[in-house]
């Protein structure tokens, strides 16, 4: 058995590895011994268990900074909901630019005026500029009125 004499003291240590050294003595005189007889001291990384006092304060902690952090959660929640708000006119007026971009033109909803032509049975619609913006195939039903029209016109029994 090896044992070990400090120049300060001459105390003897067993240097067999043990679970616990110095137990018996208060905090303060603990740390002088281990000084004392030790080889050298390292920054040492270990896990070490906590008291249940030091328990009970990280259960504090944890419930403290669940608390702050719902706080800030709904806040950001609150912060995104009013930057969508302000941003959804922007994003929708970029959206139509975009398309009127890649289209080179946009839609429009106005008055047009329906134009029957009875040679090709189609029905063009005109803007008020007097452009064609949309024709198709007239249907029977608008075929049978302008006969109807013609027929009303020539006796006479349509005002106009």
């Amino acid at each position: 058995m090896k044992t070990r004499t400090t120049s300060n003291n001459h105390l003897k240590h067993n240097k067999m590895i043990e679970q616990e050294i110095g137990k018996n003595y208060s905090k303060e005189a603990r740390e002088q011994y281990l000084r004392q007889i030790c080889d050298g001291t390292e920054s040492v990384s270990y896990t070490r268990i906590f008291t249940p006092e030091e328990l009970a304060e990280q259960r504090e902690n944890l419930a403290e900074a669940n608390i702050m952090l719902d706080d800030i959660e709904n806040t950001k929640k609150q912060a995104l909901a009013d930057f969508k708000e302000k941003a959804k006119p922007y994003e929708e007026m970029r959206k139509e630019a975009i398309s009127n971009l890649r289209t080179k033109s946009e839609v429009v909803t106005e008055e047009c005026f329906k134009m029957l032509d009875e040679e090709t049975k189609t029905i063009g619609f005109y803007n008020a500029n007097g452009d064609l913006v949309s024709s198709r195939p007239a249907f029977q039903s608008e075929l049978q009125r302008k006969l109807n029209i013609f027929t009303e016109l020539k006796t006479g029994t349509h005002d106009l």
